[in-house]
């Protein structure tokens, strides 16, 4: 109990989450199967605040999902840089996209829909920051596929990093590819020498990752 105040707490002395975002995430937890995968408020607060701080240029967004996230990067990043938001669940787009429309920073968002796996050779940019929320199981993969490309001094998020706290639990022959997937991540950039890190006790955990 003390917890669910404190998290209240916490929600109602932080710069408010507006109207289009309060919307989509009433029309999350009404509509979706899954609405706990939307960001939320903290999250998104801090999505952009990060994006103030740091002023990318470019952005990439590894999950689309809601859109959620998306706009809170939109918002915080400067009126000329752009993020690109992939999504591979294309059953998802009735409902994203209008929200997306709705926003007065729509015009920052380039939205793309399918595999980052083939749609990320195709993008002629640099980004300096990247947010990671796409299959659990591909996580190694993204950051594989991206790092390469990453300036020095660019900005990682990963997020759902601590996995309902599953990244604790004891693995056995049962455990689900996603869980697995979140721990072989955690492991394969805590022993990564060209990144400085730390993972922020957030939601599910927020894994921020800086290339030296």
């Amino acid at each position: 109990m003390t917890i669910l105040k404190l998290e209240q707490y916490i929600l109602d002395h932080i710069d408010a989450e507006g109207d289009l975002l309060s919307a989509l995430n009433r029309d999350a937890h009404v509509n979706l199967l899954r609405p706990r995968m939307v960001a939320g408020h903290l999250q998104g607060r801090l999505l952009k605040m990060f994006c103030r701080m740091m002023r990318p240029h470019r952005v990439l967004e590894i999950g689309t999902y809601t859109g959620y996230a998306t706009l809170c990067i939109a918002e915080g990043i400067d009126n000329e840089a752009l993020v690109y938001t992939v999504e591979i669940n294309d059953e998802m787009q009735p409902f994203t996209e209008p929200y997306i429309e709705k926003s007065p920073h729509k015009h920052k968002i380039r939205m793309f829909w399918g595999d980052i796996k083939d749609l990320f050779p195709t993008f002629d940019e640099t980004f300096d920051m990247v947010y990671i929320d796409g299959n659990k199981r591909d996580y190694i993969k993204y950051y594989e596929m991206i790092f390469p490309t990453l300036p020095s001094g660019a900005l990682i998020i990963a997020d759902n990093t601590l996995w309902s706290a599953k990244v604790v639990e004891e693995e056995t022959p049962s455990a689900d590819r996603q869980t697995i997937g979140i721990k072989d991540f955690n492991e394969y950039i805590k022993n990564d020498s060209r990144i400085e890190k730390v993972i922020l006790p957030v939601r599910d955990g927020l894994t921020m990752i800086w290339k030296k």
